[in-house]
Formats: C-alpha cells, structure tokens, sequence
C-alpha cells in the first residue's frame, strides 16, 4: 500500500513546503499524523530530493508550533511562532474537544464548539495570506446538524463554510459529513467528506473472531432513512443484505430542540440468527442506536456492532454499559477523530479504530497535488482484508 502511495506521490512537485498547524485540541492526532509522515518521506527516495522544488521536504517534524493564548475576560488571539510563507498549510481543528478548557473571569470554562471555530479563525488571521494554500481539515464539521431550513432557522454550517472561503480556505476536508449537500453553499471551492468505511472494516476484523461475512449470516442496518448511503455502500462492498429503521417522531412536541420519537419501525429482511452491523454518522446521546439494538435482539438477531464515525457519547456511558452487560450489543466502534475520555478507551465493548494513518495519506497526497480518488474509495483495501480475514491471517 505505501509504495503504491509513494510512486504516484513521487511523479509530482510538492505544492509548497509542508506544514501542519494542529490546533490545541487536536493535538494528540497532530502528533500521530506527523509520525507516519516523517517517517515516510524519511524513507522516500526522489532523484529530485536535491532540487529546489524539494526544498524542507525531509524534516524531523512538519508540526508548526502556534498558540491560542486567552486574556482574563477570555478574549483571545491567534499566534504562529515560525514562519508560514509560501507553505502549503494544514490546519486540523476538533470542535468536539470539550475537555479543553480557559478562564472566564476567574472561572473555568469548557470549550465549545464555537469556542474552537473561533481558534481556527483566529489562526487562519495570524498566517495573515502568506500561505501558498491552506486546507482545513475539520474531522466533525462544524455544526453540520444544523445543514438545512425547515422553519425560521439559521444555516450555521453553510454561513461557517462561506465564512472559511472568504478567509482563503482553499479546501476543506470533513469525515462523513451529516449532509454532504451542505458543500452547495461553497459550489467553487475544494470540500470532501470522507467515509471511514475501511478502518470500521478493519477494526471489526482484527478485534472479533469467527465472524461469517456472507448475507446467510451477516447484515449491515442503517438506524435512519438519513443513513441509508453509508449502509448501502458498505453492504455492497461485503456483499451482505441490508435494513433499515425509520423514526416515527411525535411532531406536536419539542424536546431539547427536536420532536421526539416514539418508535423506530423496521424495514428488511429476516434478520433472526445474523450478525449485525449498524452503521451511523455519529453517536449523540446513543438513545436512537441502543433502541435499534434492542429492537434488532427482540427480532433474534446475533451479535451486535455499532460503528459510528464520532462517539460524542454526550450522557456518558451507562446506557452502552447496561446494554453490553444485557448482552444487546457485542462491540462499539468509533474512530479517534473527536476527544475520547479514557473511560471509554478502558471499555470491554469499545474498539478504537485509529484514523491517523489516513488523514497521513491524505495530507501527503493533497501536498502532492495529487488524486485522492483511490484514498475516497477504499472498496480495494476493503476486499483485501477480507479475503485475509477469511484466511486466517489477521
């Protein structure tokens, strides 16, 4: 896989000299990022190494050391301790990050999401256009479940999104976005949502043993009609039948800003002695996955996985505790792009799948100007692990 990446990337100058600007709530996934990439141009051999154009390409660290310091009224500014002119920047930025926290006139204050978009904006001012381009990589894109108007609302993504570009964003790069279409409000600037089907994939197959992935014995379960995508496409890639559940929700009510449900109706096949896999953007409270689950169990369905692309687990763990403890759900995979505590990271019925080393491959092939189709659709890679898995070799 990485001489495959490396002879593409090599065909091609690199943009600008590279630099990774992750913000302070992103930085255990800084570190982990710059890690492979070091390591891979360390090992990479060019004949044009020596060239200008190659000029900073090997380093010890492509980390750009900045800093959000507050004042005591918790106003604050950007700073960049190195200079950026002529890089091809990377900033990455978790919003989900509540475990930073400031000083708010002597009290402490827990960042929220809007807390951190203003960090980003604050750090795109301080490189003050002297960048040859910057890229956002916002792995939980910021209020994304705010993406349409269905009354007097306001469309927070879409104004953030407009507001990214005005500032010289040149692309942005989100994972599993909750509405893709929400890119319509930048139609003439670079934005991707990638899916981290692949990294479920192998978190699954490294972490449970015996596994039949076949449509007599396997299924894949979208918990929403707004899922369906992801459901479709990793059920097709493993060739395993697929259902869905729609949410009957009482609209004569409002609670904690959105009609609450009363049931979740089932539409598939027979899903009695088949493994499950329900797949999902995010998990919020966990309420909605945890009812599908047990409504899955009450129809005999075999063991049970949940992957979510973020586990916001916003009320704790308890209810998956009880859950795994009943023996509704078997594993809960959710990848390292949002804050994780360490509580969850110590759960039995947790697998972190790891997504570092892709956001490496993308970062990489970006600053080489070069196609990330394959990185998009990892269909391929997908195959390859199973057919190892089936062979005994993970």
């Amino acid at each position: 896989m990485i001489k495959r990446e490396e002879k593409r990337n090599l065909e091609s100058i690199p943009v600008g000299s590279l630099g990774i600007i992750p913000l302070e709530g992103c930085k255990e996934l800084g570190k982990k990022v710059d890690y492979y990439l070091v390591k891979w141009r360390t090992e990479r051999e060019s004949e044009h190494k020596d060239s200008l154009a190659f000029a900073g390409y090997q380093r010890d660290t492509y980390l750009l050391n900045s800093k959000v310091p507050r004042f005591g009224s918790g106003e604050a500014k950007g700073i960049i301790m190195e200079s950026v002119r002529g890089d091809d920047l990377f900033i990455l930025v978790d919003v989900c990050n509540y475990s930073m926290t400031y000083s708010l006139c002597g009290r402490e204050n827990h960042m929220s999401p809007d807390d951190h978009y203003q960090d980003l904006k604050r750090i795109i001012s301080a490189v003050g256009g002297k960048a040859r381009r910057i890229t956002v990589i916002m792995p939980f894109l910021y209020e994304s479940r705010q993406h349409k108007r269905t009354a007097r609302e306001s469309l927070d993504c879409a104004i953030a999104l407009q507001e990214l570009v005005r500032m010289g964003v040149d692309n942005i790069i989100t994972f599993d976005a909750h509405d893709a279409r929400v890119q319509n409000a930048i139609p003439l600037s670079g934005f991707e949502t990638v899916q981290p089907a692949y990294q479920f994939i192998k978190g699954l197959l490294r972490n449970v043993k015996g596994l039949q992935i076949d449509s007599d014995h396997m299924m894949v379960i979208s918990p929403d009609e707004g899922g369906m995508s992801r459901a479709i496409y990793i059920a097709n890639v493993l060739g395993l039948d697929m259902g869905m559940f729609y949410k009957r929700r009482d609209y004569t009510q409002v609670i904690n800003g959105k009609n609450p449900i009363v049931a979740h109706e089932f539409l598939g096949s027979d899903v009695s002695g088949k493994d499950m896999i329900i797949i999902d953007d995010m998990i919020s409270s966990g309420d909605s996955v945890l009812e599908v689950a047990s409504a899955l169990k009450a129809r005999n369905a075999g063991k049970i996985f949940i992957c979510a692309t973020f586990g916001l687990f916003t009320t704790g763990l308890a209810g998956f505790d009880e859950a795994y403890k009943n023996g509704i759900i078997d594993k809960v995979l959710t990848t390292n792009l949002v804050y994780q505590t360490p509580d969850l990271l110590s759960r039995e019925w947790y697998i972190n799948c790891d997504m570092s080393k892709y956001v490496a491959y993308l970062i990489d092939t970006l600053n080489h100007d070069s196609s990330i189709g394959d990185l998009l659709n990892p269909s391929e890679r997908i195959q390859n692990i199973v057919s190892r898995y089936k062979a005994g070799e993970l």
